[in-house]
């Protein structure tokens, strides 16, 4: 009897719907905190914001939930949490007169415009709130694929947004064909346009689609009152140096055992990304600290 209402007692437990926790724009559960990520074939773990959003708020409360090696990247600037890693922001100052009239950039940004003379260039502002994860498959399934975004990653975004609006730009070839979908996230609180990703068509590569989303981004952040556009990490993207008016740090941090093969591997992007001092640094200003790994 007694063992029977301790089964029925599990059953209800884990029928029960899991803790839902907030901080600043995102919310999770024990069980879709975490995306699993691979170096070769040691696993690690990222959050599932990670491939799309920026600026990750994090609580001592995730850090303790989630399982080690446990790996944030792009914490907020403001934040008291991580460190400098070894990439950085490229950041478009939108109003400044320099970046528009500097002679190689205005002569680069005259060459995109006459590429697309003729197409059909389309902007729509979202509320994240009703942006669903088909919508997103849409605009950037192919997208994900080659860049290896998890599901739960994509679904990460639709959290994150929920509270946010989104800016969709299209461009449309003369003929009706899709040529590039490029989707970023309105940050007010930052001043910033947030570029989170393009799709673009292959099939128009020599028009050099990517650039010309950013040109585009640009373009309606200033006109739209926000100082800056934000290209995300520079450093392995040298075709965003034509944009790039300041640098802002790309703050991290890495929850890892000191002998774990992450921690060890010299092709790792702990090592690639961290000073080994700064490994389970937690707090921008502080020594290093060990919590309590409370996952299960």
């Amino acid at each position: 009897m007694n063992g029977s209402l301790y089964r029925l007692g599990e059953i209800k437990k884990a029928r029960q719907s899991p803790r839902v926790m907030r901080v600043g724009n995102q919310s999770w559960t024990a069980r879709n905190l975490c995306v699993e990520s691979y170096h070769e074939d040691i696993l690690y773990y990222t959050t599932r914001w990670d491939a799309l959003c920026p600026y990750i708020d994090i609580s001592d409360e995730m850090l303790a939930m989630a399982p080690r090696p446990f790996v944030v990247y792009a914490l907020p600037p403001d934040s008291p949490y991580g460190v400098p890693i070894n990439d950085k922001y490229g950041l478009v100052d939108t109003a400044s007169d320099e970046f528009w009239c500097e002679e190689r950039r205005s002569r680069k940004f005259r060459e995109f415009d006459k590429q697309y003379r003729g197409f059909k260039y389309t902007e729509e502002v979202i509320k994240g709130k009703d942006l669903t994860v088909d919508d997103m498959f849409d605009m950037g399934g192919a997208h994900f694929e080659k860049c290896y975004i998890a599901d739960e990653e994509v679904v990460g975004f639709i959290d994150y947004v929920k509270n946010l609006e989104v800016l969709v730009l299209r461009v449309h070839s003369p003929e009706g064909e899709l040529v590039l979908t490029d989707v970023s996230v309105i940050l007010p609180k930052y001043n910033q346009l947030y570029g989170s990703f393009c799709q673009w068509n292959r099939d128009f590569k020599t028009r050099s689609p990517g650039n010309y989303a950013c040109l585009l981004a640009c373009r309606w952040a200033g006109r739209n009152g926000l100082r800056y556009y934000n290209l995300g990490p520079v450093d392995d993207y040298g075709y965003k140096a034509l944009f790039v008016t300041d640098y802002e740090p790309i703050y991290a941090m890495a929850l890892v055992d000191p002998d774990h093969p992450l921690a060890l591997d010299p092709t790792s992007p702990l090592k690639i990304d961290f000073k080994p001092e700064e490994l389970n640094q937690i707090y921008r200003h502080g020594e290093p600290v060990q919590l309590k790994n409370c996952a299960a």
